[in-house]
């Protein structure tokens, strides 16, 4: 065999010879991805595993997401994400991020706060407005419809946890888009919190919190994990878990345990989770119309929940006669403690002596709550 065909062999085989036009969008869309995520430093610890997952998933004949129970293989014969996608397909995944999530919280400004409560039910808005769009649009039932409208809540293991139980066959592109928008937050907040609120509003500063005792943080995660479980039962592996890590740090009785939920098995499952999800996100499965509707239903998902939380944050600024700042509000869409910090910042910007973070945690922290609630919500009405 001459040197030509060993080189034109290996050619045929490689898998520049099977690249479709497809792969080589997502390939280049996970290049710009990655871009954002070490260059501008936008969310990296999970932009960086779901884009880079999002990459390898485009590489062809690597067989990273193989199912080969497909043709009547085993598990342990897939490709290597497709055995770490087990983990989110059930759900496993999602709750156990939302224990790591409990664990590293402090609910203290929502309990010295509680009008923190409505704020974050108030940037549930958009998982209504997306709800309502995409049922409307035709292109999905009312159970896929409802998976999309979670993406509003900026939660992504609520986002897989809905899709698991009302459409399967959407968790891929659900969970990228939900996650795509949460490590974007910093890059989509920011104009519409200066867009809804004055200069004046953004410069106003609250006061300090009152002190929470350890009896209240205690008693807290108790009373939600045992209300929220009876009146929604489907809720219950979620907020179940987050109350559990939550009571894991303030009961200060096992401190290893809390430890290791906060630490390392937040950054074991976070790897995971970010790299199989990514996976999904193969140029066949992705670029299609469905996938690509989802994907702007979540950005108007988003956007609104972000619109819900200012506006209502707005009406409070009036009626405490300025002694709340609106931006809080938009710290409600959940994703903790990112919004928190977008607040923070965005407040800071207009006046260096601003700091919002502890008053915009209360709401963060309770839109985790409100977007659990508004899943199980969804859950009764359109499960089986």
């Amino acid at each position: 065999m001459g040197i030509l065909e060993v080189f034109g062999r290996l050619l045929a085989e490689s898998g520049f010879s099977a690249l479709t036009w497809r792969e080589a969008v997502m390939l280049a869309v996970s290049c710009v991805l990655l871009y954002l995520a070490i260059g501008k430093k936008f969310e990296p610890l999970l932009l960086l595993p779901i884009t880079f997952g999002m990459l390898l998933a485009n590489l062809p004949n690597a067989g990273l997401m193989y199912d080969a129970t497909v043709n009547g293989g085993t598990w342990y014969e897939s490709g290597i994400i497709r055995i770490m996608y087990s983990g989110v397909k059930s759900s496993l995944f999602p709750c156990l991020i939302f224990m790591c999530i409990g664990a590293m919280t402090d609910f203290g400004p929502l309990i010295a706060n509680p009008v923190s409560l409505i704020l974050g039910a108030a940037a549930q808005f958009g998982i209504y407005i997306a709800f309502i769009i995409a049922n409307a649009s035709g292109l999905f039932t009312g159970g896929q419809a409802a998976a999309i409208g979670i993406i509003g809540g900026a939660d992504g293991p609520t986002a897989i946890y809905v899709a698991n139980n009302l459409a399967p066959e959407l968790v891929a592109s659900i969970a990228i888009a939900a996650y795509s928008y949460m490590a974007l937050i910093p890059l989509i907040q920011p104009p519409i919190m200066r867009l809804l609120t004055t200069e004046k509003e953004r410069k106003i500063q609250m006061k300090q919190l009152r002190p929470v005792s350890k009896t209240e943080k205690i008693i807290f995660p108790i009373f939600v994990a045992i209300f929220c479980s009876l009146i929604l039962p489907d809720v219950a592996p979620l907020l179940g878990m987050l109350m559990l890590g939550n009571l894991l740090r303030e009961s200060g009785v096992v401190n290893r345990l809390s430890d290791t939920a906060q630490n390392a098995l937040c950054n074991i499952v976070t790897i995971m989770i970010g790299l199989s999800v990514g996976a999904t996100a193969s140029g066949q499965a992705f670029i299609q119309v469905q996938t690509l509707a989802i994907v702007v239903l979540g950005l108007v998902a988003f956007s609104f929940s972000t619109v819900g939380g200012l506006l209502l944050g707005k009406l409070l600024c009036v009626l405490s006669r300025g002694k709340i700042n609106p931006l809080i509000g938009s710290a409600g869409v959940s994703a903790v403690p990112m919004a928190a910090r977008v607040s923070q910042k965005v407040g800071a910007e207009a006046n260096p002596q601003n700091f919002l973070l502890m008053h915009a945690m209360g709401p963060n922290v309770a839109g985790v709550i409100g977007s659990a609630v508004a899943a199980g919500f969804f859950m009764l009405t359109f499960g089986h």
